[in-house]
């Protein structure tokens, strides 16, 4: 079938409209979040936080598995037995109760040669520990591992927020740069006006007009990696918020404030991995108890109700029960307990080594961190007087341009400096804000300078 001329072209612009609107309609899928909100869905979706969260809950069962050898031990059991053993059929016998005169006629041999005699026992019993060190110690450990892990989550949110942070920059960062590319193409298009207007009126040259022509496509083509850039931050900020798509970011202005170092040094003491560190030193320590318990008996009490029966399960031809007192007291073990307690005062040792070199670790990052910001701070004041510097001799270039006392090639030359410092003055104003948040992550006091609650919520 053939397609009427006016068909054919409303059918190429529908076509049209369909390519184009299709990556339209995704970007306008992109959700944009501010900081806060950002914060607030990664510390619930981020899948780091989830996986360490369902880690330290897991952990936290070790307290019930601890307390679990201080409590009763309750053992309901089933028995079948089927023998002709002397002694074991005398005594089923008896658990029985069917012991009568009649066995013991033809005396001893009915006892030395006994029928074969089948046997169901059921019991149940009860054992209860009154005094056991290693268990109560074993508690105290676990308790002290739980809110060891529970720091070590802490720490975790805080990397999380601190990579959102750098994520959630890079993407106004991407945003700044794709701008300074439309920057870059609209003076690119200046400059080739103006060399087509001077070609035109016979006071420039072509190869100017084919310069500018080329400035032109350079600056496209940085305006396309511009965008790609772009849609890469804003992806991986959905990728660390736990969703599959991209997510966009609302511009806002972010005031950051940087104290005296002596504030970073004194929150330290707060930093939640050192705080982790601390606690296993305390289970360092109890390693020792722990090995020292090993020395110590162990005293409970038990007891059972039991009923045998030879014909069926659970049956209660005969029944019993029985009480008890114990104290269990290895006397020895192979020299085990004492190489137990060396390795535990080499532990104690090695943990106050590592939190020691910790502290000192950890006052090293601040200070680095510190410096950081400050050479972020003068890198940013730099660019800014870069990009007046750039813009003024552009300006005067331009002019001088106009007036046929400057190349073209000098004119796209100082157009680079000009693109470079405007992406230079945008990439400066990240880092700062990136540097400070590293200062906070260093220190501590991400969570406080950002508002954020130790639950998840801002």
């Amino acid at each position: 079938m053939t397609i009427p001329g006016a068909c054919r072209s409303m059918y190429q612009i529908l076509i049209l409209i369909i390519m184009v609107g299709t990556p339209l309609a995704a970007a306008a899928a992109e959700r944009p979040l501010s900081l806060k909100e950002a914060l607030s869905i990664a510390m619930t979706g981020n899948p780091q936080i989830r996986a360490l969260g369902q880690s330290m809950l897991a952990e936290r069962e070790n307290i019930g598995i601890a307390r679990s050898y201080l409590l009763p031990k309750i053992i309901a059991e089933e028995r079948f037995m089927r023998t002709n053993n002397p002694a074991y059929a005398f005594s089923i016998k008896m658990n029985q109760k069917r012991f009568s005169g009649a066995d013991l006629a033809g005396a001893p041999d009915t006892f030395n040669r006994p029928d074969p005699i089948s046997d169901f026992q059921s019991s149940l019993s009860l054992e209860q520990a009154l005094f056991a060190p290693k268990a109560v110690i074993g508690v105290d450990m676990a308790k002290k591992e739980v809110a060891a892990r529970e720091r070590d989550f802490g720490r975790k949110q805080e990397e999380v927020v601190l990579s959102v942070f750098k994520t959630f920059i890079g993407v106004q960062t991407a945003k700044a740069f794709v701008q300074a590319a439309e920057m870059a193409i609209a003076d690119a298009q200046a400059h080739l006006r103006v060399a087509e207007l001077r070609y035109q009126e016979g006071l420039g040259i072509y190869s100017d007009v084919l310069r500018a022509k080329v400035a032109v496509s350079t600056a496209a083509e940085r305006r396309v990696s511009a965008k790609k850039d772009l849609e890469t931050a804003k992806r991986a900020l959905g990728l660390m918020l736990g969703l599959t798509e991209s997510i966009d970011v609302i511009p806002e202005k972010h005031e950051v404030s940087v104290r005296e170092i002596e504030y970073y040094y004194a929150a330290l003491a707060s930093r939640k991995d050192l705080a982790a560190m601390e606690q296993r030193a305390k289970n360092a320590e109890n390693q020792l108890r722990m090995a020292k318990a090993g020395y110590l008996p162990v005293v409970g009490i038990g007891g059972s109700v039991q009923s045998n029966d030879h014909k069926q399960p659970l049956g209660a031809e005969g029944d019993s029960w029985q009480v008890m007192a114990f104290l269990r007291w290895e006397l020895f073990d192979g020299t085990k307990r004492e190489h137990e307690r060396n390795k535990a005062r080499y532990k104690i040792t090695e943990t106050e080594e590592y939190l020691s070199g910790m502290k000192k670790e950890i006052a090293f990052q601040v200070y680095e961190s510190y410096l950081g910001v400050g050479e972020a701070r003068d890198g940013q004041e730099l660019a800014r007087a870069a990009l007046e510097s750039a813009e003024e001799g552009m300006r005067i270039l331009n002019v001088r341009y106009e007036n046929s006392l400057a190349s073209m090639m000098e004119l796209i030359d100082m157009q680079t400096s000009l693109d470079a410092s405007r992406a230079g003055t945008v990439a400066k104003d990240g880092a700062y804000l990136v540097a400070v948040a590293n200062l906070w992550f260093q220190s501590g006091t991400i969570f406080k300078e950002l508002g954020i609650e130790r639950d998840g919520g801002i």
